[in-house]
């Protein structure tokens, strides 16, 4: 094992540095499973931050419950949201997510265009002038934002992911950040502005990847801010066993294996087979679960 976190940690900053690619893009694995993976002590089963005394709306690995999800919440997301999302390959993991969910699940999981007039309306990334939150740099998006919302007033919901620039960006990247969101919350105040963390890159919990997650999650608290916790999402697997102290990445991959095959394999019939760009199809199932959590939360669920 001395060998192979060197080994590991090489590989997942390669792809880091190349994968931010523009996209072109039952239980069913959900937290509630009671299936283990060989090998993972229950004494691994952490909360997450989710669990502060907070308003703040955080959709991370506790909101990857399908079936908590109230369906005339579901129904009240596709009947009053509209949202733009900008992202790209690890973004695409929602949407990828959410079609393979549809396909799997059919109603009420639909997305407008898929042939269902009551779907979901998600704009796939509709904005020019910028991919994603850090590209082509880290203020880009800002203004590629106010040119949407100002010729697109229907749109009332707006979410941005990352690629792999939180793994490098510096405090001051990342209070622009916090505060670029702050004055579009301020400046479109019928638009709800969802803040995200960006994807596991095998750092582990000393990273310079998780402070920076850290902090956005800090803010979202104690602002009561909207959050799709990408990260906290990739760091739990169905059971509820904690991966990032293993110096999980995007893939799955952690100190001793992968935990996205390993309960695929202990689970069959589960999950549903989805492209995950740079990981694996249990990583976009959660992606997509989490996120019609958010959607029902944005419409007014209470979460409970």
């Amino acid at each position: 094992q001395s060998r192979f976190f060197p080994i590991l940690f090489s590989l997942s900053l390669g792809i880091l540095l190349l994968g931010c690619d523009s996209d072109s893009s039952s239980n069913s694995g959900e937290e509630t499973s009671s299936s283990s993976i060989t090998g993972i002590s229950s004494s691994r089963v952490l909360s997450s931050s989710s669990s502060y005394d907070t308003d703040a709306i955080i959709a991370d690995h506790n909101g990857t419950v399908l079936s908590a999800i109230p369906t005339e919440w579901i129904t009240a997301a596709k009947k009053n949201l509209v949202i733009a999302y900008g992202h790209t390959s690890h973004g695409s993991q929602l949407v990828d997510g959410l079609n393979g969910l549809e396909t799997w699940k059919g109603s009420p999981y639909t997305i407008l265009g898929s042939g269902d007039t009551e779907g979901l309306e998600l704009r796939d990334t509709p904005f020019s002038g910028a991919s994603d939150l850090g590209a082509p740099d880290f203020i880009a998006w800002v203004t590629a934002t106010r040119s949407y919302l100002d010729e697109n007033t229907d749109v009332n919901v707006v979410m941005w992911s990352w690629c792999g620039q939180l793994s490098w960006a510096t405090t001051g990247d990342v209070q622009g950040y916090l505060d670029s969101m702050t004055t579009l919350e301020k400046d479109y105040p019928d638009v709800q502005f969802v803040y995200f963390t960006g994807h596991l890159d095998g750092t582990g919990v000393d990273g310079v990847l998780n402070q920076n997650n850290e902090s956005i999650r800090t803010y979202v608290r104690e602002n009561n801010k909207m959050l799709y916790d990408f990260a906290d999402i990739e760091s739990y697997d169905p059971d509820g066993n904690y991966y990032l102290d293993l110096n999980a990445n995007d893939n799955c991959d952690y100190d001793g294996g992968n935990w996205c095959t390993e309960w695929q394999e202990a689970n069959p019939g589960e999950w549903y087979e989805v492209t995950a760009q740079h990981s694996q199809s249990l990583n976009g199932n959660r992606k997509a679960y989490a996120s019609w959590y958010l959607f029902a939360r944005l419409a007014g669920w209470d979460g409970k």
